[in-house]
Formats: C-alpha cells, sequence, structure tokens
C-alpha cells in the first residue's frame, strides 16, 4: 500500500470517526401555528401532551418571532429565510435563484452534508430550490397547502349552513392520496428512524408538516373533541378590521376568505374548532415520532426543534390569517431540547425562529457562514447572553412595518399613515391603542428611529419618512 493511499484511508476514517461522533438532530416544524395554542404556552382548551412533554424536556422560548413576508404566503419568505440564514429583504434577493443558493452550497441541508451528515426530508418544503437534490434522501415532498375546495371558504354562512366536513375524504385536501397528511410525515420519519438505527452516521431530519394550514381537515374523534358551542372566541374578537383593505389583509386576501363579513362569534367557534382539532391531531404524530426515537436508543444523542413557519389569526382581531403584525400571527411556539441543555427552562427572551438554522450548524460543528445573519439559540439558553436582538422587526409587503422594543409594539400601515401603539406588558392582547395620547408622542418618535436603523439592517428599502413626517 503507498504511503498515499495510507494517508488517505487514516484521514477518511478520522473523518468517519469524528462525524459519527455528533450529534443527531431532527427539526420539527408546522405551518400556520400560533403560539398560544399550546397546553405548555397555557391556552386552556386545546390539548398537545407530547409538545407539552418536549417542551418539559428543554427550554421553550416564549417570544419567538417570524420577521416577516415579502408575499401574501407568508410561509415563503419565512422557509427561505430558515433555509438561506438570510434576513427577510436580503433572502428576498435570493429567493428567485434559490436553486443556485442551494448548489452553491449556501443552504441549511447543505451545510448539514458537508459536516458529515445523512440529510433527510419529507413534508411541506416551498422554496424554490430542489428538495429532492437539497436532502440526500427525501419523501412526499408536498407544495405550499393541501389543495382548498370551494365549500372551505365563506363559512359557516349567516344562516349556519355549512357543507364543509374537516373529517370527510371526499373534500380531499389533508385526505388525498388516502391517509392524512400529518400521518404520513410520520409514517415516513418512523421509517428513516429504523434505518438510522442501523447506521453510526448522524442524521439530520427536517419533518416539516403541512399543518395546521387550512382545510384544517382531521379524524372525526378529533373532531369530536372541540364542540362549537363550547370553543373558545378571542377576548379581541371584532366583527372587521377597521384597517384591513390598508394593510392588505382585507376581502380579497385568500386567507381571509375563510370565513364570511362581517365575522361571527360563531363563525369563530367553527373554525377555532378545527384549529384545534388538527393541532392535536399533529401532536399525536409527533408523538409517534417521539416514540420511535427513543425506541432506536438515540435519544439521548439526538437535539430536537419544534417551531412553526408562522402563527395564525383564526378570529383575533377580526382577522383569519396570517398577514397582520399582531403577536398571535407573528410568534409561534419554539422549543430546543438535547443533551446538556436545560430542562423545563422558560426563555422569556425575544428571538427569530429563524435563529434555528444557526443553532444546529452550531450543534454540527459548523463555524457560521458570513450571509447567514440570524444567530445561534445556544447563548441564550445557557444563560451567556440575555439579549438576542435589541429590538424586533415585522413587515408585510409595502403594506406594514413594525417594531417591538421594551415592552412597546409599534404598527405602522404607511398607505394611509397609520401607526398603533401598544403597550404589552399592561395589554398583552394588543386591544387597547396608545398612539394618540400625547404622552407617548416622544416614545413613538423614538420607536420610529430605530426602526429605521432596523430597516437598514435587513435590507428594507421602504420609505417612511413621507407617511410619518410628523413623527420623525
Amino acid at each position: 500500500m503507498s504511503r498515499f493511499l495510507a494517508l488517505v484511508l487514516v484521514l477518511a476514517a478520522t473523518s468517519f470517526a469524528a462525524a459519527a461522533d455528533k450529534p443527531n438532530i431532527i427539526f420539527l416544524f408546522a405551518d400556520d401555528y400560533s403560539y398560544e395554542c399550546v397546553g405548555a404556552y397555557g391556552h386552556p382548551m386545546v390539548k398537545t401532551p407530547n409538545l407539552d412533554q418536549l417542551s418539559s424536556e428543554g427550554t421553550r422560548f416564549t417570544h419567538a418571532y417570524n420577521m416577516g413576508s415579502w408575499s401574501g404566503a407568508v410561509c415563503v419568505a419565512s422557509r427561505t429565510m430558515l433555509n438561506t440564514g438570510r434576513f427577510v429583504w436580503h433572502a428576498e434577493k435570493v429567493y428567485k435563484t434559490a436553486d443556485k443558493e442551494r448548489v452553491a452550497g449556501r443552504f441549511w441541508s447543505e451545510y448539514m452534508k458537508q459536516a458529515g451528515y445523512d440529510t433527510y426530508m419529507t413534508g411541506k418544503w416551498h422554496v424554490p430550490a430542489d428538495a429532492a437534490k437539497a436532502f440526500q434522501t427525501s419523501a412526499h415532498i408536498r407544495g405550499g397547502m393541501p389543495a382548498q375546495t370551494d365549500h372551505g371558504y365563506n363559512r359557516p354562512s349567516a344562516s349556519g349552513e355549512d357543507y364543509w366536513s374537516p373529517s370527510d375524504p371526499k373534500f380531499g385536501g389533508f385526505w388525498t392520496g388516502g391517509k392524512h397528511w400529518s400521518e404520513v410525515v410520520a409514517d415516513d420519519a418512523i421509517g428513516f428512524l429504523k434505518q438510522a438505527a442501523k447506521q453510526d452516521k448522524p442524521f439530520f431530519m427536517y419533518l416539516a408538516f403541512n399543518a395546521v394550514h387550512d382545510p384544517r381537515q382531521s379524524p372525526q374523534d378529533y373532531v369530536d373533541r372541540y364542540p362549537v358551542d363550547k370553543t373558545d372566541v378571542p377576548e379581541d374578537f371584532v366583527p372587521e378590521y377597521p384597517e384591513k383593505e390598508a394593510m392588505g389583509a382585507g376581502k380579497g386576501l385568500r386567507d381571509e376568505k375563510l370565513a364570511p363579513f362581517p365575522r361571527t362569534r360563531h363563525a369563530i367557534q367553527v373554525h377555532r374548532s378545527e384549529y384545534y382539532a388538527i393541532i392535536e391531531h399533529m401532536d399525536a404524530q409527533i408523538g409517534r415520532i417521539l416514540a420511535e426515537l427513543k425506541a432506536t436508543g438515540k435519544a439521548d444523542n439526538t437535539y430536537i426543534f419544534f417551531t412553526a413557519d408562522h402563527g395564525l389569526a383564526v378570529g383575533h382581531h377580526g382577522l383569519m390569517g396570517k398577514q397582520n403584525m399582531y403577536d398571535d400571527s407573528v410568534r409561534v411556539p419554539l422549543m430546543v431540547v438535547g443533551p446538556g441543555l436545560p430542562k423545563g427552562k422558560v426563555c422569556e427572551t425575544p428571538v427569530y425562529l429563524q435563529d434555528v438554522m444557526a443553532t444546529a450548524l452550531e450543534i454540527a460543528g459548523v463555524e457560521k457562514p458570513d450571509h447567514v445573519e440570524f444567530r445561534s439559540l445556544l447563548p441564550v439558553i445557557n444563560g451567556e447572553r440575555e439579549v438576542q436582538y435589541d429590538a424586533i422587526y415585522g413587515a408585510y409587503l409595502e403594506r406594514q412595518r413594525m417594531i417591538t422594543a421594551d415592552g412597546y409594539k409599534l404598527i405602522l400601515y404607511p398607505t394611509i399613515g397609520k401607526l398603533k401603539l401598544f403597550d404589552l406588558t399592561a395589554d398583552p392582547k394588543e386591544m387597547h391603542d396608545l398612539a394618540e395620547k400625547p404622552e407617548q408622542k416622544a416614545r413613538i418618535s423614538k420607536l420610529l428611529h430605530r426602526l429605521q436603523k432596523l430597516q437598514i439592517e435587513v435590507g428594507d428599502e421602504l420609505d417612511l419618512k413621507k407617511p410619518y413626517a410628523d413623527w420623525l
């Protein structure tokens, strides 16, 4: 054997041993899932025993945000940020050429491959890059959402008529193919875990549920657990949001068409009951995945992340979708579990959900690439850093801007020069707008100037000087 060949074999063996020593990483990803609708986050009705258990085994972030969107399909922006590591408007610039980014190795999954991980993906992708090539193994790569039907919109009617059934396979959607898509994700994940148990190579699993996006479908026994007449209506319920058209979330927006205008309490109960049912059904599938992980004997060397791409209003403030800057739509659940991490910790530090990528790279031993702007959560989890970001930025098209800082939130609707201010400590439901109070003018001006600085940081070119000249 030549010296060169011997050296190659030694280096290969060393590399394999180093990779084999790395922890596994599982990323569990939901769609349209508001932070509030998890038992561990204090929801009094929805049942999520498996997510609650996951929360008790790791760190739960109470204030994890999505940064915003350049599209009505907010998930597209969220997932592009997540997989490229770029802030929202920088991510938009690479969105249409995302597959070139993947080919160049500037994707989350590509970095995991380079670190020696066996990469796997199933479920919702919704990024214009080739998922089958982004991961070494994939199954059931899904589009943005299961197909809706005409019967799924504008329901229930004012007369009470409703021809939709969340459990009837004839409506397609999650039932397309014969098995609920959440169950398919769990089946796929379990199949991969069984194979991974036979290997020493570390794995990275990207498990993306289409749930709990509409059409909110689940088996009848889950639907029966949430009777409509016993389902809660948000405290901030109003029949119609006054600025809905100016903010880009009006009667023409797909998400807002799901329930009739004006909203009724009964309609919101119907939609929320189905929302809770599909949440609990997804939670059960997560339970199956976690049980299989334990059965493989690899749980003790596996980090687990759970989060969602954004939240959802489902009746809050008279809105149905996620195209707004209220907490129920921009905040998501976020849990991190793994060897050596605190158990049962509740962290109130504001973060972005896309921080998960940088965290996973650190766990995998990958030096953070220059283009990755989001930050690892590990220093926050381990108490080494108290502040992740000085302020939280939010945006939707050119129609909305938001900054959350120092316990206050400022929401802007630039096309009409409107702004709203909320004291999140005294008014966590964001029901009492303080913008017209003279004593708040200095605070609003200060927040606007901070927002302008954030715009530079995230690549936001929208000029706020003209619509808000009186405040700046």
